[in-house]
């Protein structure tokens, strides 16, 4: 079973940054792709970034150039850094990981989720 545990979420102005983390736990975890996603009141969830073992990476176009996902070298932990924030970022994150080698921008191709973080963007 793997266990993934969000943190970094807060409330910051338009055009700064935030760094959220994912630390992720379990017999298996190391054969995991990973991914990041976001949901914003009264919308569905959606994909911000993805990352594989060999550390390939796949962002949506809303946050390319802005958003880099990357992770320690065990690929234990999976950071999310948001620069340039903007309010349409306003939603609570969440981190999910994958079974197999690459990397999918559908949520439902993800086997487990973490219990999210709140990141609030104020203009």
């Amino acid at each position: 079973q793997v266990q993934l545990v969000e943190s970094g979420g807060g409330v910051v102005q338009a055009g700064g940054s935030l760094r959220l983390s994912c630390a992720a736990s379990g017999p298996t975890v190391s054969s995991y792709a990973m991914g990041w996603f976001r949901q914003a009141p009264g919308k569905e969830r959606e994909f911000v970034a993805a990352i594989n073992r060999s550390k390939s990476r796949t962002y949506a176009d809303s946050v390319q150039g802005r958003f880099t996902i990357f992770g320690d070298n065990a690929m234990n932990t999976v950071y999310l850094q948001m620069n340039s924030l903007k309010p349409e970022d306003t939603a609570i994150y969440y981190c999910a990981a994958r079974e197999g080698y690459e990397q999918d921008i559908a949520a439902v191709a993800y086997d487990y989720w973490g219990q999210g973080t709140q990141v609030t963007v104020s203009s």
